[in-house]
């Protein structure tokens, strides 16, 4: 029985921490020769960490990680590493090294460079044009680098076309909703059209706006799922892969058999690995694990893509303005999953319009979780800034500006704590109210991290109730009470926008799937109501700018995946 042991890596890297790379994978390297690895393959750009962005534009950048290859390529021996890197020869290249006994064997350029959505590569790689083979003892290997696995007739066809029999493609793919099933789709058909195994091989970890979900597959010849990694965790998966079953598939399709007598072979670089016993081969792979569920995927993201951004850019804890209502109620609680109830701290400010269920709410939840709560009234600043404010604003009747005040105050406090205790400040705005404006400029938009940015307001109940399920903590009165600012006497979210019900489906058709306006109304939407909410989008492009980064979780985010120019006059209806 012929067989090739793979060992997939699902490393969490840290955008320019070569060093720190490096000995997660040199480790990773080492446990995969322990498990009798034959193959142990790392994700797209591991060494400098994915997106490394205008880090690339930096010569020394490019000569260091270089550097950082070498120290990696000097602890492989007895298997055949797949690392990847930035390679530079006239240009650079997103590239994967193929490392063995202390020596780089071979170097693939990544071919199909990704232009859309959050990424553009094409502003820093040059795209490359070889289709290597590895004999990796008695096997065929092809390697690619992600974006070339999604072409139907790109590397992975070519190489497996070539006498490949297994393809390693290495990823770093931010997770966005559905975006899982999709990807197990279109493996599952690469796999069975070109009658190949394949090894998809994914990062995990958060960096800035993206979270990568590890959730690596393997399928085999036939389209089948032999193996799934971890969602949301490093992980290192060694699977024995059956070279045998691809060369009985193959031998019995006259199809297949006449592709690769017609087509020319590429050339084929010898990696003579080290041979090992058959009987110490592991037995069949089991069951693949299960996926999560939509929501638990996504409550998951947040969580790993609020404790990277906060480890990773060293802060020693978060603080969070508590309001007693859903938005701050949620954050709080992912913040505690995420660092642990002694890095989060409360920070409960009420004004005059404060409600008596807003505070038995917020105190109600910072006894569920465990952490502290500070609580900082703010009427007496509110009413000298009246008090200072009433010659210039003689005549003139309160409206949003008196409003706007009270969050301002908010947001002033929140940094006042960041700036002394070196506390992150976690904003509680949702993906809804960025949307069309519901927040305050330097409000209760001042922080460092949003997480539930890209979060749509049914979607944050629902995130509620699933955390709630496995244990409560967000006080049931949250999840059923009117949302509320609570900025003046009696106020009600739905004074200023439709029920989130109602809002939610036409951001989605307008913002994350650019349908226009008759589209729109089409679906249902009510006219009027899609011309408000409309133009409340497009006026609030200049707020959102100035927003802090928060996590994508959506297939269209706020920041770097959706660029609209502040000065617009188009409208499309």
């Amino acid at each position: 029985m012929k067989t090739l042991r793979l060992a997939l890596v699902q490393l969490n890297p840290t955008v320019g921490d070569l060093a720190g790379n490096v000995r997660k994978i040199i480790l990773n390297i080492q446990r995969a020769r322990d498990a009798g690895a034959d193959i142990v393959a790392f994700p797209e750009l591991a060494i400098t960490g994915y997106p490394p962005e205008d880090l690339l534009l930096k010569p020394q950048f490019i000569d260091d990680n270089l550097s950082a290859l070498q120290e990696v390529k000097d602890a492989v021996e007895d298997l055949v590493a797949v690392v990847g890197f930035v390679d530079k020869e006239a240009d650079i290249y997103n590239a994967a090294a193929i490392l063995y006994n202390r020596e780089v064997v071979d170097i693939y350029h990544k071919m199909y460079l990704p232009n859309y959505s959050v990424f553009d590569e094409m502003r820093y790689f040059q795209a490359g044009d070889e289709y290597p083979v590895y004999r990796v003892g008695d096997a065929l290997v092809g390697v690619n680098i992600c974006e070339d696995i999604w072409y139907p007739d790109g590397p992975a066809r070519v190489q497996a076309l070539a006498g490949a029999e297994v393809i390693v493609n290495i990823n770093a793919s931010p997770y966005q909703m559905g975006k899982a099933s999709f990807r197990e789709r279109m493996l599952s058909t690469r796999a069975s059209d070109s009658t190949v195994i394949v090894a998809y091989l994914n990062m995990v970890g958060g960096q800035d706006e993206l979270v990568f979900d590890g959730h690596s597959l393997v399928f085999d010849e036939s389209g089948n799922l032999l193996l799934r990694g971890k969602q949301f965790e490093e992980d290192l998966a060694v699977i024995d892969l059956d070279l045998d079953a691809v060369f009985m598939k193959r031998l019995h399709d006259p199809r297949r058999r006449q592709e690769v007598y017609s087509f020319d072979a590429t050339s084929v670089t010898v990696v003579p690995v080290h041979e090992r016993a058959l009987e110490s081969r592991l037995q069949s792979v089991h069951s693949p694990r299960q996926p999560m569920s939509g929501v638990e995927e996504v409550y998951s993201a947040i969580v790993l893509g609020t404790r990277d951004y906060v480890r990773k850019n060293g802060f020693n804890g978060v603080v969070i303005g508590l309001s007693g209502g859903i938005d701050s109620s949620l954050v709080a609680t992912i913040a505690v999953d995420a660092l642990g109830k002694e890095h989060v701290r409360g920070l409960f400010m009420p004004s005059p319009y404060t409600s008596v269920e807003s505070r038995e709410d917020a105190a109600e939840l910072v006894r569920n979780l465990g952490i502290e709560m500070t609580v900082l009234p703010i009427d007496e600043i509110f009413q000298s800034y009246l008090r200072t404010l009433r010659a210039a604003f003689k005549g003139l009747a309160e409206d949003v500006t008196e409003e706007n005040i009270q969050a301002r105050i908010r947001g002033n406090l929140l940094m006042a704590m960041s700036n002394k205790f070196g506390w992150l400040v976690l904003t509680t705005g949702n993906k809804s109210e960025m949307s069309v404006g519901y927040a305050t400029l330097y409000g209760d938009m001042a922080g460092g991290f949003a997480i539930v940015k890209d979060v749509p307001k049914t979607m944050v109940y629902a995130l509620a109730r699933w955390r709630n399920e496995r244990g409560a903590v967000i006080p049931e009165r949250v999840l059923w009470k009117e949302p509320s600012a609570e900025l003046k006497p009696d106020q009600k979210d739905t004074d200023a926008l439709p029920p989130y019900e109602v809002l939610d489906p036409i951001l989605k058709a307008y913002i994350e799937e650019d349908r226009s306006f008759d589209e729109i109304i089409n679906l249902g939407c009510e006219v009027e109501c899609t011309k408000k909410v409309i133009d409340m989008i497009d006026r609030s492009e200049y707020k959102r700018r100035q927003a802090p980064p928060g996590i994508k979780i959506t297939p269209r985010a706020f920041g770097r995946d959706r660029r609209f120019p502040i000065t617009n006059r188009y409208r499309s209806y």
